[in-house]
């Protein structure tokens, strides 16, 4: 952070000093500007990067760095409102809107302005991703022989088995000739739900469920179908009442600590759905998505559900991303029969291939000794965040409901109170309490955009992996009890008898 930080602040300096420079004349040089800023080679050398990249300076090697000449007046601005005509040209025909909300994918994926504690982050901290670890892992794939070449269109053959280990468990129920290697998640789910149902058909989903899912289904042509869980995961006689209602060939689930619930699907629901889904003649897409960050006091997990079908009812996907870096974007897509087929044929047409130095880097990581080590030091970090967060949302803002603490992933869903001094948190309230937090310095998800249908009450989920640190947690719960007074009204709870001011529990 702090390099990042030096990067941005040599780069205003240069820019104005190069207004001092008449066009074409030379730069200090590096050593020069390292000795007058106080900063490292690499700094500079970013900084004249970012510097010629916004067409200010121009480099060239072995002569030095020179002011560029002057930008061009920009081209006036065309007139793009007849694309409202011919992107919605007989949209009335349209089976699902051909628009669409990406609102509840970009909240997770938006950086915070500075001095905003991020409890909207959908990935770990730096500080929690095994960085080092993947540089080297990346220097060491970029020296293997054909790295730099094309790799298998399915994926590199001992990554695909890798996967197909730690999908199918010791007892080899899937193998590798049954994974493709895909670039994440979000990717993966597109694949899945293009491969498995046509446009306009109805998909099953969990209520609540990811948003990016929700995205890629309309996004796709398709229609959600809610299916309520509960702190067990789906509800089983709800799936099949959906099934035969809908005529659905699609179900699609978390069932390892589910976002946003964090739920695991119990023991004695997983074959029932497998069963279900098999009388339905559909499939179940299981997005294991955060396996890799289980928690310290998380105990064994159930295997995947689809190690527990030989019959490919599941198409699984799991991806190495949550536990690595948002850059880090290498998935593994499971299915067998035709179904694998079709994936496979879609996959190929949209991207060809996963890049082949990405894949040999991921294979460095995942059989290096940090990998483990990092693993287990993120399932310790995770645990103590969650456990802060849990106990300063206890202390400050008791009014919200906490009914499930997961023993995995990197957030918690916060049930707000229905309404209170004449502000309902039910009816907008959502809103409202993201942006009093906004403007406390704390920025988190509003629940809504994880229903695909009406919610049965107002939600946040909050992320404790996103920040710097359990300093951060404190601080950030501190700033939504003054969020929360402000939407509530001061010195309330839901309506109860005045509280102290925030002030006086402050220490």
């Amino acid at each position: 952070m702090q390099e990042r930080s030096s990067v941005g602040e040599l780069v205003q300096e240069l820019r104005r000093e190069l207004k001092r420079y008449s066009e074409g004349e030379k730069l200090p040089s590096s050593r020069a500007l390292v000795e007058r800023h106080r900063v490292s080679p690499v700094t500079v050398s970013r900084a004249l990067a970012q510097l010629a990249a916004e067409g200010l300076v121009v480099t060239r090697p072995g002569a030095g760095a020179f002011r560029a000449a002057p930008h061009a007046p920009a081209a006036p601005t065309g007139d793009t409102s007849w694309q409202a005509v011919a992107l919605s040209a007989d949209g009335a025909a349209d089976l699902v809107p051909r628009t669409v909300d990406a609102s509840g994918v970009t909240v997770s994926l938006a950086v915070p302005p500075p001095g905003v504690i991020e409890f909207s982050g959908g990935y770990p901290h730096p500080s929690l991703q095994p960085e080092r670890a993947m540089a080297a892992a990346l220097a060491r794939a970029g020296r293997r022989p054909g790295a730099w070449g094309r790799p298998p269109l399915e994926g590199l053959p001992e990554l695909r088995e890798w996967f197909a280990r730690h999908i199918g468990g010791p007892a080899g129920a899937v193998t590798a000739a049954e994974v493709l290697i895909a670039a994440g998640g979000q990717s993966a789910l597109t694949t899945a739900l293009r491969a498995l149902a046509p446009p306009g058909a109805p998909v099953l989903v969990e209520s609540p469920t990811y948003p990016g899912m929700l995205a890629i289904a309309r996004a796709s042509g398709l229609r959600p179908v809610p299916v309520p869980v509960d702190a067990d995961g789906v509800r089983p006689h709800l799936l099949a009442d959906a099934f035969r209602a809908s005529g659905a060939r699609v179900f699609v689930c978390q069932p390892l600590f589910q976002n946003p619930t964090g739920a695991v699907l119990a023991p004695e629901r997983r074959a029932e759905v497998l069963r279900i889904a098999r009388e339905a003649g559909a499939f179940v897409v299981e997005d294991d998505f955060v396996r890799r960050l289980a928690h310290e006091d998380a105990g064994p997990l159930p295997p995947p559900l689809a190690a527990d079908d030989p019959d490919g009812v599941v198409v699984h996907v799991s991806s190495l991303t949550k536990a690595t870096s948002p850059s880090f974007r290498v998935c593994a897509l499971a299915a067998r029969g035709p179904a694998l087929e079709r994936l496979r044929a879609i996959q190929v047409v949209d991207t060809f291939f996963v890049p082949r130095p990405l894949q040999e880097a991921a294979l460095e990581l995942v059989g290096s000794p940090a990998w483990p080590r990092h693993l287990r030091s993120l399932a310790t970090e995770l645990k103590t965040r969650r456990d802060v967060m849990t106990s300063a949302l206890r202390r400050w803002l008791p009014e919200l409901a906490l009914p499930h603490i997961p023993s995995g992933g990197y957030h918690l869903w916060l049930r707000l109170p229905d309404g209170a001094g004449g502000s309902a948190f039910g009816s907008g309230g959502e809103s409202a309490l993201a942006t009093a937090a906004l403007r406390a310095g704390v920025a988190l998800t509003p629940g809504r955009p994880y229903f695909s249908a009406e919610p049965p009450a107002a939600h946040v989920r909050l992320s404790f992996a996103a920040v710097a640190g359990t300093a951060e947690i404190t601080e950030g719960v501190r700033r939504l009890r003054a969020a929360c007074d402000e939407v509530l009204g001061p010195g309330r709870e839901n309506g109860s008898t005045p509280r102290p001011a925030v002030a006086t529990l402050l220490p």
